[in-house]
């Protein structure tokens, strides 16, 4: 079969790389220029310690490269979910904080020499287990931890009052305030209020940028696949609030927007859209070339475009857009309490992906079809991931709600971060038989 589109790679992709190495370059190198080392969740509120010189070690990002070294050292892979395995920690909790904590209990950091010494712990409870995952690992190395209660804005379909969001928004702002002074209390340290707004304004940016982004991919043929935007969604994930990162998603919906003009594919054969749900199995990415060679292209899924995108609901379209900034609506932010807000604000109105873990049914179901729609999916893939429970809950529902709609849709299961509960033989043939009663055909 002949191409059907135009492709080309994409050119900021070893800029990406450069970036996420540099996040862990300054893990490393941090204690020797005198900053803090902070560590935590990279769905909290990552802006919050802005205000200091500091480096943050994020979990979810290192239990993915946990996983991912499967491949490349299994013998320490294996050593360190069996560390956690040992010390009575159960299957069906989230795998990261599993691996995470094997690694702390081994006092093995995977990139290299022993687990960094961390100054503290900062979490906000982005899911039930994380607040938890960081206390823990906090006892074990005898650090201190300060933990912000997270209550997440239901869907707006389900009709929450304006009260009550107010009250959400005063509550986690004045949390933020309060970690704020713990921090200064336990460092010694001077906290920039200018540092602070400008790491806010720059969080806002990026994740706005990134939805964006992720728009754009509702063209014919699509720009990115899915797989790409693992690479460039983590920029994110873990530095949101840096200026650099901003400056990179500038530069990536410049380059997107320049392949949607140009006609310029992810795939040069995609003949068949797909979306998929929750995280992949990080040391199964194959599963997306085994797509490839049948035309089919990952649009993304509700985890990739919503994990660091900001969206706001419209109304009137009744649908979700990238959410405009605090600053393109002319909210100047002046203090540390004016901060503080408008991150609570941002995070409470545009985090979907929370919202699906806390509050499935009607609500994720609808965020679901909407995509479906407005991405022009013609199936869905759902990984029903045993290592994710906030992702994994309702997924069945959805899958009933997409084929009520017609949309083919296939599952399969597995574990993002456990390669003893990912069967990959399996998944494959389980997407080979999809691809056939589609009436798809290998192209290469």
């Amino acid at each position: 079969m002949e191409k059907k589109h135009k492709t080309a790679p994409i050119k900021l992709w070893e800029k990406a790389k450069e970036l996420r190495l540099n996040v862990y370059r300054d893990i490393a190198e941090a204690k020797s220029k005198g900053k803090l080392l902070i560590g935590g969740g990279t769905e909290s509120l990552i802006a919050v310690p802005t205000g200091f010189d500091h480096a943050y070690l994020g979990g979810e990002p290192y239990g993915a490269s946990i996983a991912f070294m499967h491949r490349e050292n299994p013998a320490l892979y294996q050593q360190i979910l069996e560390a956690s395995d040992y010390a009575g920690y159960p299957r069906d909790l989230c795998a990261y904080m599993r691996s995470y904590i094997g690694s702390v209990l081994l006092d093995k950091y995977i990139f290299g020499g022993s687990f960094p010494k961390l100054d503290f712990n900062l979490q906000a409870g982005f899911c039930d287990t994380h607040c938890k995952w960081y206390q823990i690992t906090s006892e074990i190395k005898g650090i201190p931890y300060f933990a912000i209660e997270m209550l997440p804005f239901q869907w707006e379909i389900e009709g929450e009052s304006e009260k009550v969001k107010k009250l959400k928004i005063d509550y986690i702002a004045n949390q933020i305030l309060d970690a704020i002074e713990w921090m200064i209390k336990t460092t010694g340290r001077k906290f920039d209020d200018e540092k602070f707004i400008q790491g806010c304004k720059n969080e806002f940016e990026s994740t706005s940028l990134w939805a964006k982004i992720c728009t754009l991919n509702r063209a014919i043929p699509a720009p990115v696949d899915e797989k790409s935007m693992f690479s460039f969604y983590i920029l994110a994930v873990l530095a949101r609030p840096k200026q650099e990162v901003v400056e990179f998603y500038r530069e990536l919906l410049a380059e997107v927007q320049e392949r949607v003009d140009n006609q310029i594919a992810a795939n040069p054969y995609e003949r068949f859209r797909i979306l998929s749900d929750s995280q992949p199995p990080w040391f199964g990415l194959d599963i997306y070339r085994l797509l490839d060679r049948y035309g089919v292209v990952s649009l993304g899924a509700h985890y990739t475009l919503g994990l660091s995108g900001g969206w706001e609901y419209s109304k009137e379209e009744d649908t979700w857009n990238p959410a405009r900034t605090p600053q393109e609506r002319g909210v100047l932010l002046k203090t540390r309490e004016d901060a503080a807000r408008a991150l609570s604000e941002w995070w409470l109105k545009t985090g979907t992906v929370c919202r699906g873990v806390r509050y499935s049914g009607a609500g994720k179901n609808k965020r679901i079809l909407d995509l479906a729609d407005k991405w022009r999916a013609n199936g869905v893939i759902i990984h029903l991931n045993r290592g994710c429970e906030g992702t994994g809950a309702g997924q069945m529902e959805i899958v009933a709600a997409l084929l009520k709609k017609g949309i083919p849709t296939l599952t399969y299961e597995g574990n993002h971060a456990d390669a003893r509960e990912y069967d990959e033989a399996r998944t494959i043939s389980r997407l080979e038989s999809f691809m056939e009663t589609l009436g798809l055909k290998k192209i290469y």
